[in-house]
C-alpha cells in the first residue's frame, strides 16, 4: 500500500471546518515562485504547476529506473500547496488576483536529498524537454499556525479567514504573517473536476 500523506499525517492536511491551533515541523518541498492571476489562462501559475508535477513524478517513478534513491518508499504524490502574499498588504485582497505573488509547491518525501532532486531536475529536463530552471529544493518551518478546512469556492475564503482570527485572538495569539511567513493553502480537491462549491482547502495562518 502505497504511503498517503494526507491519511497519515492527518493533523496537517485533513483538520475539520472550525479553527485549530496546530505546530508544523520543517519539511521539503518542490517549489516553483512567480506572480499574477492564478485563473489566467496559460498563465505564469499554470506553466507553474506543470512544472511541478513533473518533477514530482519524475522523483516518484525513479523507483523504475538506474537511480535508486536511499530510503524510497511507494508513495501517493502529496497534494499541490500554495503560499499567497501581495505586496503592501497584510492579508490578501482577493479582488485583486493580478498582484498576487505565490510560492506554489508539492511537498517532498524525507527521504529525497537534494541531490536527487538535482537528479530528477536533470533527468526531467532531458526526457520532457522543458526547462525546469524554476523549479527549487524549499526547506519551510512554518511554525505555529492556525488552520481550517475551507469547503467552497476560493473567493469565499475570507469568511473562514475571519473565523480563525477570531479563534486565534481569543486563544491569545496573534496573526504573524511577515515577509517569510505566509497565508498557506493546501488543496484537496481538483478545481477542474470539482464545483466550487465542494472544493476542499485547508487555510493555513501564521500565529505569535
Amino acid at each position: 500500500m502505497a504511503f498517503d500523506f494526507k491519511k497519515e499525517y492527518k493533523e496537517f492536511y485533513m483538520p475539520k471546518n472550525k479553527p485549530s491551533i496546530l505546530t508544523v515541523p520543517p519539511m521539503n518541498y518542490i517549489g516553483v515562485r512567480g506572480h499574477g492571476d492564478p485563473n489566467q489562462e496559460g498563465g505564469e501559475y499554470k506553466q507553474a504547476i506543470g512544472l511541478l508535477y513533473g518533477i514530482a513524478f519524475t522523483i516518484k517513478m525513479s523507483k523504475k529506473g538506474n537511480h535508486q534513491m536511499k530510503g524510497y518508499y511507494d508513495y501517493v504524490v502529496p497534494p499541490l500547496e500554495g503560499f499567497w502574499w501581495q505586496d503592501g498588504v497584510q492579508g490578501i485582497d482577493y479582488a485583486h488576483k493580478e498582484q498576487f505573488r505565490w510560492v506554489s509547491l508539492i511537498r517532498l518525501p524525507d527521504f529525497v536529498t537534494k541531490a536527487d532532486f538535482d537528479w530528477a531536475i536533470e533527468q526531467a529536463t532531458h526526457k520532457k524537454k522543458t526547462d525546469f530552471s524554476k523549479v527549487e529544493f524549499l526547506t519551510y518551518d512554518e511554525g505555529l499556525c492556525v488552520q481550517c478546512m475551507h469547503v467552497g469556492s476560493y473567493d469565499d475564503e475570507p469568511a473562514t479567514v475571519q473565523l480563525m482570527h477570531e479563534y486565534m485572538t481569543a486563544q491569545g495569539y496573534s496573526l504573524d504573517i511577515t515577509e517569510s511567513r505566509f497565508h498557506h493553502e493546501i488543496y484537496l480537491s481538483d478545481a477542474r473536476k470539482v464545483s466550487p462549491d465542494k472544493l476542499k482547502t485547508v487555510i493555513r495562518h501564521p500565529i505569535k
